[in-house]
């Protein structure tokens, strides 16, 4: 009984690090931002994949950023990102369109 049990409690630390991966991966909403003054996007390939200047804190690989354009809103997968040193909320990003959820 002590092995299957054992096991059981292994699997479960091995499962629960993926399940958490998951769940880390956040959607920052920045349909309420100004263009030009809180983000820049810029806009390549017709849209599916752009660059992305903007400010805000704990953005990284495989998060979701919502953007607006006049009544559209579209979903970007972020694919690189990198903070500068200051400000240090400031950041560039490779964004890579996806459906939206």
């Amino acid at each position: 009984m002590n092995l299957s049990f054992s096991f059981l409690n292994k699997l479960a630390l091995v499962i629960s690090p993926a399940t958490e991966l998951k769940q880390k991966n956040k959607i920052h909403d920045y349909r309420q931002q100004i263009w030009g003054g809180d983000y820049i996007f810029e806009r390549l390939n017709e849209g599916t994949i752009g660059y992305m200047t903007g400010v805000g804190k704990g953005i990284k690989p495989c998060d979701r950023i919502i953007l607006r354009e006049g009544c559209e809103s579209y979903q970007y997968q972020v694919e690189e990102i990198d903070y500068y040193s200051d400000p240090s909320d400031m950041w560039i990003a490779l964004l890579k369109q996806v459906p939206n959820e």
